[in-house]
């Protein structure tokens, strides 16, 4: 993934969030406002042009309409009727009276704009309508207004009865004005919010870089504590939750640091006292390898009673040799001071070297083409060999398989067993190996792969993480060993220098039953370019080329 992309997916995460809660809380506190606003303010418009419509309109009622005589001419209505709409109130007048009874005449002030087909029905029915006269109700007709729309544009329609038979008048008046002035007010409260929503947008902005930083500086602190760098710290300033969160970092990381270094004393002190215990027994151990050497050539002489201590003793001193041995490999091992010495071996010939230099030639079933190159450490692969093999004789079944095949390389560049991250190799070291791209080389790009089976009762599920793991011993679900259980931990390790593996498993038969284990070893065909990057990186182990 790109740092771009990366850069991309922090910016989308927290302070996008942060952004969009900022926006999101203006929006809805400015759309909320400006609603509430535009609200009240068109009610006030619409009301105060209203009742000022309406007041006049009923005044000119009572002054204009109420004089007519009770069967007004056409020409008195219209009259009347235009002396009405000639104020300054903006509206037209419709007067409607009778000639005879039962025949309606009709005086308007503009009949271009307004004429009876303009007033609603209900209006017309609720003017006319003529109620009881109580104590709650003074008057028998009353004033009733409307709010109607034609084309675009919204009027307001208003109309009321003369008391005692006189006409009946309606007033039709644009509130096109009014319109106009609400939607410049809309617009303007549109305007206020977009302002609010990009205010809030940089501010969200500001606060996302000034309380970001911070977590992003923690952020980068905790990546290198990760990486091994345990003296991290983060400059404190401030008394917020940040820098108590600053605070309790540093402490953190004090702390780690302390028990890290506490624990590297006591694993060096340890290994070095591993390493000086298995050096100084070497000595006696010697002395005493001669004695059984001697005690075991004359084994057969000595009294029948006396004959089992000594094998006993024989026994014991090699088995505690064995011990000391793999100490001190371990102790390489953890040290960082084991070599591969590269040659080029035959595989096929290095097996049967391995089997009949313990004399399992009876016992081993081998599966291996002549002529399979590997440039390897023959004597790390004799000790893997013998630790699988043996391991297979002693928890196994006979017979015991070991198969040889190649196949494309599985591992990928820095894959050599350690945990640092793989470098680039500056080309300024004169180390040669076989060269990587050579021709003739058809053993680049491939592994060795090598299976142990045995015909046992297999390994225990719960058993198979930690086959591999020092000091381990399955006596539970197996015979008793005479094994340190240091012989499968020194194997992986070995494979793990090279650049390899092992690995371990079960084989089933036809009905799915456990048929004994598999160990398969997987090494480069050429360790070569495994050496180097030991080298090149300065990892633990070297190379020699023999």
């Amino acid at each position: 993934m790109s740092e771009g992309i990366v850069s991309v997916l922090r910016f989308t995460s927290l302070r996008l969030r942060l952004v969009v809660v900022f926006a999101l809380v203006a929006l809805t506190a400015a759309v909320s406002a400006s609603g509430i606003a535009y609200w009240l303010n068109r009610e006030a418009v619409l009301k105060r042009t209203q009742d000022g419509a309406l007041n006049g309109f009923r005044q000119e009622m009572q002054n204009r309409a109420a004089t007519l005589p009770l069967r007004p001419t056409q020409d008195e209505l219209r009259r009347t009727a235009e002396q009405m709409a000639s104020g300054t109130a903006g509206y037209s007048v419709l007067l409607v009276g009778e000639r005879d009874a039962g025949k309606p005449i009709v005086g308007a002030s503009n009949p271009d704009e307004f004429t009876l087909a303009d007033v609603p029905s209900s209006l017309r029915t609720a003017v006319r309508t003529k109620r009881a006269v109580t104590d709650a109700n003074l008057f028998p007709y009353h004033l009733f207004w409307q709010r109607t729309q034609r084309g675009s544009t919204p009027y307001l329609v208003g109309g009321t009865k003369i008391d005692g038979g006189g006409p009946t008048g309606y007033m039709f008046k644009s509130l096109a004005a009014e319109k106009a002035d609400l939607n410049s007010l809309s617009w303007s409260l549109g305007i206020a919010t977009g302002l609010a929503v990009i205010g809030s947008v940089l501010l969200a902005q500001v606060a996302a870089t000034t309380v970001l930083r911070p977590v992003h500086r923690l952020g980068e602190a905790a990546r290198q504590l990760g990486e091994g760098k345990l003296d991290t710290r983060l400059r404190v300033s401030g008394t917020d939750e940040l820098a108590d969160l600053s605070r309790t970092f540093n402490s953190a990381a004090a702390s780690l640091q302390k028990r890290v270094a506490d624990m590297s004393a006591r694993e060096e002190a340890s290994r070095r006292f591993v390493a000086d215990m298995s050096h100084e027994l070497r000595t006696p151990l010697t002395a005493l390898t001669a004695v059984t050497e001697v005690l075991e050539d004359e084994q057969d002489s000595l009294d029948p009673m006396i004959a089992p201590a000594v094998a006993l003793v024989v026994s014991e001193t090699r088995r505690l040799n064995d011990l000391v041995e793999n100490l001190m490999e371990v102790t390489r091992f953890d040290a960082g001071t084991a070599r591969l010495v590269l040659d080029d071996v035959d595989i096929a010939d290095q097996i049967t070297a391995c089997i009949d230099a313990r004399a399992w030639l009876d016992a081993v079933d081998l599966d291996a083409e002549r002529g399979i190159m590997s440039r390897l450490d023959p004597r790390r692969l004799d000790v893997i060999l013998a630790n699988l093999i043996g391991n297979a004789l002693k928890h196994g079944g006979s017979p015991v398989r070991v198969s040889v095949r190649t196949e494309p390389s599985e591992r990928v560049a820095g894959d050599v067993g350690t945990d640092e991250e793989p470098e680039t190799d500056s080309g300024d070291d004169t180390w040669e190996d076989a060269p990587e791209d050579s021709p003739e080389d058809s053993r680049a790009g491939e592994d060795l792969v090598i299976a142990v089976r045995d015909h046992g009762p297999g390994i225990p599920e719960e058993v198979l993480p930690h086959v591999f793991d020092r000091f381990y011993k399955a006596s539970a679900s197996r015979p008793r060993s005479d094994g340190s259980g240091l012989g499968l931990s020194i194997a992986m390790e070995n494979a793990l220098i090279h650049g390899g593996s092992i690995t371990a498993s079960n084989s089933t038969d036809a009905d799915g039953r456990v048929d004994g284990a598999v160990f398969v070893l997987r090494l480069p065909r050429d360790a070569s370019g495994i050496a180097r990057e030991l080298r090149t990186r300065g990892s633990r182990g070297g190379v020699e080329e023999s």
